[in-house]
């Protein structure tokens, strides 16, 4: 793509975004539902919805002969305050189409209805709906977009501390890893990062985490401990302010002897793996050779 179409999508990006940041949480919510059920949906795919202890999940299938040993649990992404298993279908089918798997999504209470630690207790219950079902921690591949993704890390983090046995592996699309908004490109990018701004990462922080330590690493996984983390695997925009939470993380797994691959994506944007074109999809089939690597 050259300069001047991806300058063209990053003004769609903007102004598809505005139509969604609204700052009133039931309409902003309300219009991702219409997103991902217009753009996410595909003929395909099968959505099957259950309930897990009062939870709403639901679990994407592709309808063709496709591999049952291993599943992805999906964590969606939207500030901890907004998003759905729905909005998350421009993602989870993607998923569910590139590697065969069945991807398993639900919705977490939401901020600032529910701060944390709900959104990681209800993390807990869809680890364990999965044990429960039979598999191995070893079968379960956990990935996560922004605040997804910061659960992602949170709910390994939480497993870790109990003496669980962990997931196979993780993949986190622009992972939100550091709530203290301390990395360098939370300025270096603003100005040209066409969905993130800091009054509305300001907004997502005070819903969720008000009055809380921001370096706690359930809130914010940069500071945690990665040892003995599974193999991970990171996308992230170069025109995106959180660009730092990829490259911190990265930088401190390898630290820790994790074995990690992050890919920093020229001229994108915050999850660009949501739009329909071609480097999303590009993005998405790496995602898939990744999973098929450390589940061989």
């Amino acid at each position: 793509m050259n300069e001047k179409q991806n300058q063209g999508l990053m003004n769609l990006i903007r102004k598809v975004h505005g139509i969604v940041e609204k700052p009133d949480i039931d309409k902003h919510r309300q219009s991702q539902e219409r997103i991902g059920a217009l753009f996410g949906t595909e003929k395909g795919a099968e959505y099957t919805p259950v309930e897990v202890e009062g939870m709403n999940c639901e679990w994407v299938r592709v309808q063709r002969a496709h591999m049952k040993k291993y599943v992805i649990l999906y964590c969606h992404g939207g500030g901890y305050s907004t998003g759905s298993a729905v909005y998350a279908r421009t993602l989870t089918t993607k998923l569910a189409e590139t590697t065969s798997m069945d991807v398993f999504c639900f919705n977490y209470r939401l901020a600032p209805e529910h701060k944390y630690p709900a959104a990681t207790q209800d993390a807990m219950k869809a680890w364990n709906y999965l044990m429960y079902l039979g598999y191995g921690a070893r079968d379960v591949i956990v990935a996560g977009d922004s605040a997804g993704g910061n659960l992602a890390l949170s709910l390994v983090l939480k497993l870790k501390s109990e003496g669980r046995i962990l997931p196979r592996g993780m993949v986190l699309l622009s992972p939100w890893t550091d709530l203290t908004s301390s990395g360098k490109s939370y300025l270096s990018r603003q100005e040209v990062d066409p969905v993130l701004d800091r009054e509305y990462l300001q907004r997502m922080i005070e819903n969720y985490a008000a009055g809380q330590d921001l370096r706690d690493p359930l809130i914010s996984p940069l500071f945690g401990d990665m040892s003995g983390f599974p193999p991970t695997y990171i996308q992230v925009g170069d025109n995106e302010m959180l660009l730092s939470d990829s490259t911190g993380l990265h930088k401190k797994m390898v630290k820790a002897n994790v074995s990690v691959k992050i890919d920093v994506y020229k001229g994108m944007w915050h999850v660009f793996q949501m739009s329909p074109f071609k480097t999303a999809y590009e993005a998405m089939e790496k995602n898939a050779e990744f999973i098929y690597d450390i589940c061989r």
